[in-house]
């Protein structure tokens, strides 16, 4: 009998490909041929799943956005059973941070896809553009459950710390990308931020988790 050909799997292996690429040479230098390459399949065979070169990029940054979210609860697992909500969102900012290979894939692929966008009318075209705001609703979520139990400080404006908790993110992890910045710095300004949002004793250091 033939061998049966598990479709999702390969789909898989071919966005880690595409990852892998993305990684070293940067998400603008990615072409199929490159992809079909590093999977070790024919470019056929990627067209056959991906069609276009926009549908293989969208399928390659939802699997990278699927592995961020398994980053981020295997982080929040580590705090304990009950973590309160600063926990969850330091575990969200620093899953984003730039500290070891796969979260330094993450920022620079999505932050590479979120320029390319800017001129590639198809890439802005795709769903995966309006991401952030899912982050954004989580963490305002999250700053407001931490209000109604009395953790952060008077006058917290939860939507508006949460854009500017993801800003700053981004921005440190961008810095950190190109050597103007260290990971255990950038967290420290994450913590200040933190500090001034949520009342004394209310979180622990992101500096701590650095290694």
């Amino acid at each position: 009998m033939p061998k049966r050909v598990d479709h999702t799997e390969r789909r898989t292996e071919i966005a880690e490909a595409l990852l892998r690429v993305a990684g070293r040479r940067g998400l603008h230098a990615v072409g199929m041929r490159d992809v079909a390459a590093e999977a070790g399949v024919s470019v056929r065979l990627v067209q056959y799943y991906f069609e276009t070169k926009e549908k293989l990029l969208l399928h390659g940054l939802q699997h990278l956005a699927e592995r961020f979210g398994e980053r981020v609860a295997t982080r929040v697992g580590a705090t304990g059973n009950r973590p309160g909500p600063r926990a969850v969102i330091e575990a969200l900012l620093m899953a984003s941070l730039p500290t070891d290979e796969e979260s330094r894939t993450f920022h620079l692929v999505y932050t590479s896809y979120a320029v390319l966008s800017v001129t590639d009318e198809a890439l802005a075209a795709q769903p995966f553009i309006k991401n952030p705001e899912a982050a954004e609703d989580r963490l305002t979520a999250l700053l407001e459950q931490a209000q109604a139990a009395g953790l952060t400080r008077p006058g917290v404006d939860a939507r508006a710390e949460a854009v500017t908790l993801l800003a700053l993110s981004a921005g440190l992890g961008t810095s950190v990308l190109v050597g103007r910045s260290s990971a255990r710095s950038a967290a420290d300004v994450l913590d200040r931020h933190l500090d001034r949002i949520f009342q004394e004793g209310g979180g622990g250091s992101l500096a701590r988790a650095i290694p």
